[in-house]
């Protein structure tokens, strides 16, 4: 009689215990399908801004280094012809780091979404990739805003301004305005870059506590200049 109840009391307890796991590993799946989801929709709706933001800016260098070209071609004037062959030099290296340098975004959520989510192992890698590449477009974003691209942008403007005053042998004025145009283009360029994927990335590690974390972010103004018939509006968002 005690052997059958201790029996009877073991498969209880076994029974239990069976199914508290089979609760950990549901909720432990939904979790993860969960948080695909959501990484899934973060790089989807970085998207459209990222890919405006890229393409607007190298096709505009990319039509500026083809008409100062042209210019400098066909000019008969001399300081036309040595103004556009310095300005679509460095519209070139402006087009060529929008290219070697690109947010990835768009691409990586469609890579994403194509991954298979048969089982849990292919949801466990899914995950694993999603996690990796919102960190990697968030840092490309965060290494868009640094101080070591200001400083970049900045050595190439000085660079022409020189050129223009020394190498050209115009005044000096010619060089500081030279490098006042060319500073007020890279940073607007900077400075309309979007960083909807470093908040994410962030708001992301806090709820799931997940990921590295320690990604150092400060809110940054945004700008976004338009014009309109009779008008233009300048719109700050911090």
């Amino acid at each position: 009689m005690l052997k059958s109840l201790l029996i009877f009391l073991m498969l209880v307890l076994l029974i239990l215990y069976s199914a508290k796991l089979n609760a950990q590993t549901a909720t432990s799946d939904s979790l993860v399908r969960e948080k695909i989801q959501t990484i899934q929709s973060m790089l989807n709706q970085s998207k459209p801004a990222v890919d405006g933001w890229w393409y607007g800016w190298l096709g505009a260098y990319t039509a500026a280094t083809i008409a100062q070209g042209t210019v400098a071609l066909t000019s008969p004037d001399k300081n036309t012809r040595q103004d556009m062959v310095l300005g679509a030099a460095t519209t070139f290296l402006g087009a060529a780091l929008q290219v070697l340098t690109p947010i990835n975004t768009g691409k990586d959520a469609e890579i994403l979404s194509k991954l298979p989510e048969i089982n849990n192992d292919d949801r466990l890698r899914k995950l694993a990739l999603a996690e990796e590449l919102l960190k990697s477009n968030a840092l490309k974003e965060q290494a868009g805003r640094s101080w070591q691209i200001h400083a970049l942008n900045e050595s190439v403007n000085l660079t022409s301004g020189l050129i223009t005053w020394l190498g050209y042998k115009r005044t000096v004025w010619d060089g500081v305005t030279n490098f006042l145009m060319n500073t007020v283009i890279t940073e607007a360029q900077i400075w309309t870059q979007p960083t909807r994927t470093m908040k994410d990335y962030q708001k992301y590690c806090r709820k799931y506590k997940s990921g590295s974390g320690t990604l150092s972010y400060e809110p940054q103004a945004e700008f976004f200049f338009s014009t309109f018939p009779g008008g233009a509006s300048l719109k700050i968002v911090f």
